[in-house]
């Protein structure tokens, strides 16, 4: 199913957040993943085919544990993002394969800093400061870029975040959960969830936005 995934790189680290559809009724809550831990500094987000992104992800947690092996540290973020486009461009080549359905976003905290990465599923890679992927990426785009990321911190950017899902589910009759994680100072520079009692805080918050929206139109 069709979901927004939006990635915000602030001051002290990166924030992934997922919008997540709830199929049925019978789903137990957080079984449909979509964020993935690589290593200890790094994390991805996936859209599109939920199979093909994992294929993705499998392989950025082996080049991350092969580098560790071979150089004793840590993968930096742009190693890790260059040799995952490489991976995901050579299904583009040979007739054999088809391209992979999914774009990832990658965030990472190495000694370089936070860094936000998207990968297409042409494999071409950018570095990003705000990236919208997935069915309501203009809108979120539009969002993102009014916001200041270079003056906001992670435990901020959770709550605007979650306002910009709330705002680009278009659809009342459908129910959807809110998936998210981040690397940042506040987590000790670590790829780990949002704490529960955050991210209950932010889609609270983010609800009574939007109903203040609906009040003042």
């Amino acid at each position: 199913m069709a979901s927004t995934v939006i990635g915000l790189r602030c001051k002290d680290g990166v924030v992934l957040a997922v919008e997540k559809l709830v199929l049925s009724k019978l789903l137990v809550a957080g079984s449909n993943k979509k964020i993935y831990h690589v290593d200890k500094h790094a994390g991805i987000a996936t859209a599109g085919l939920a199979p093909d992104g994992r294929m993705v992800v499998n392989r950025a947690c082996e080049e991350s544990a092969q580098y560790k092996r071979f150089y004793g540290e840590l993968i930096p973020g742009h190693v890790l993002c260059d040799r995952v486009a490489s991976y995901v461009h050579m299904f583009n080549l040979y007739w054999a394969f088809r391209p992979y359905g999914a774009t990832t976003l990658l965030a990472t905290y190495d000694k370089n800093g936070p860094a936000l990465h998207m990968i297409d599923p042409s494999g071409t890679a950018y570095r990003y400061f705000g990236a919208a992927v997935g069915k309501g990426r203009q809108l979120a785009r539009n969002e993102i870029e009014k916001l200041k990321l270079s003056e906001m911190t992670c435990r901020e950017a959770v709550v605007e975040a979650a306002k910009i899902l709330h705002r680009v589910h278009d659809d009342e009759a459908k129910p959807f959960e809110i998936e998210m994680s981040w690397v940042c100072d506040e987590s000790g520079k670590t790829h780990e969830r949002v704490p529960a009692e955050l991210l209950a805080a932010a889609c609270t918050a983010a609800k009574a936005s939007l109903d203040e929206d609906d009040m003042d139109e």
